[in-house]
């Protein structure tokens, strides 16, 4: 375990040369500034594509498999975890238990300072057994400088039980080293205001998230094309996105979108699969469930069926 009590050495707590003078800044200045810093949150996360994709492949194979996708962290780095797991099920109509998001402190670190639960390797390490984490799960720890004790005893924990583990950090291997399946590191650099990794580091953090949660969504065939074509319509605003879709992609007309959208139970794929198949709910839904939800794969069968019976 890493030494607590002296973390100057780390990428993230070290102290930003060119903002030095943050306090003496104008407001267009200290923006000016915050934009440059940014970019280097972008850039930092394409130095990481290749630990990322190994991510997404990781992760999409256990879930295939009825796996779960756990974010376990604290502070800022547990927050970001929940935000991307709680946008699981509206984008993707996903079940609340398929991705899942692990706050030291439990959801009222949410919104009120818990810092100092983070320094629990055995709160960690319960949070994994509390969850019931098997070999079909995924646990990916998040923290920023690497040292977080609540993450590392929740990995260490998720792995004794064979899941598969990903290791998320804005510090070099040099600084702080773990044994995890897949190794993610963003080096975003000293932050504008030295040691406040809401900044940058949480900036990355939530792009590599982002590309995490949707490239294993895309390889579960939660996604047509570029198309949300599992998204939950639950609200007018939704149900406009999804008559789009619709419209779209099939041609139809907006009344005609709304017929198909409301015979499918308000399922964007499903009514894909109806409109290009010809087949009724039920037939679609098994002909769905065949292939794993995946409306390509799953129309391209029926295709191929009805050639071959000709």
């Amino acid at each position: 375990m890493p030494n607590l009590q002296e973390r100057g050495y780390l990428l993230t707590e070290q102290v930003n040369p060119d903002s030095l003078h943050l306090d003496q800044l104008s407001s267009v200045e200290m923006v000016s500034l915050f934009n440059r810093e940014d970019e280097k949150a972008v850039a930092a996360v394409a130095a990481a594509q290749l630990q990322l994709a190994q991510a997404i492949d990781v992760a999409a194979e256990r879930l295939s498999q009825g796996g779960r996708l756990f974010y376990v962290g604290a502070g800022t780095s547990g927050r970001l975890g929940v935000l991307d797991a709680s946008e699981c099920p509206p984008t993707f109509c996903t079940p609340p238990e398929l991705v899942q998001g692990i706050i030291a402190g439990g959801a009222g670190a949410l919104v009120r300072s818990s810092e100092d639960l983070e320094d629990s390797t055995a709160d960690g390490e319960a949070a994994i057994a509390q969850r019931h984490i098997t070999q079909l799960d995924v646990v990916v720890g998040i923290t920023a400088g690497g040292t977080t004790p609540f993450v590392h005893g929740a990995l260490n924990a998720a792995r004794q039980r064979g899941a598969k583990t990903i290791f998320m950090a804005c510090v070099p291997t040099e600084q702080v080293r773990f044994d995890a399946d897949v190794d993610v590191r963003l080096l975003t650099g000293p932050e504008i205001l030295a040691g406040s990794t809401r900044l940058k580091a949480g900036t990355a953090t939530k792009l590599a998230l982002n590309i995490l949660s949707t490239g294993v969504m895309v390889k579960l065939g939660k996604v047509y094309g570029n198309r949300m074509v599992d998204v939950a319509v639950t609200n007018q605003k939704l149900r406009d996105r999804a008559l789009q879709m619709l419209q779209d992609l099939t041609g139809l007309s907006r009344e005609a979108a709304g017929f198909l959208l409301e015979r499918s139970g308000k399922w964007v794929k499903l009514a894909l699969l109806m409109h290009w198949t010809g087949l009724d709910k039920d037939a679609g839904d098994r002909l769905l469930a065949k292939h794993q939800g995946n409306l390509r794969v799953a129309v391209a069968s029926h295709k191929n069926d009805s050639e071959t019976s000709k």
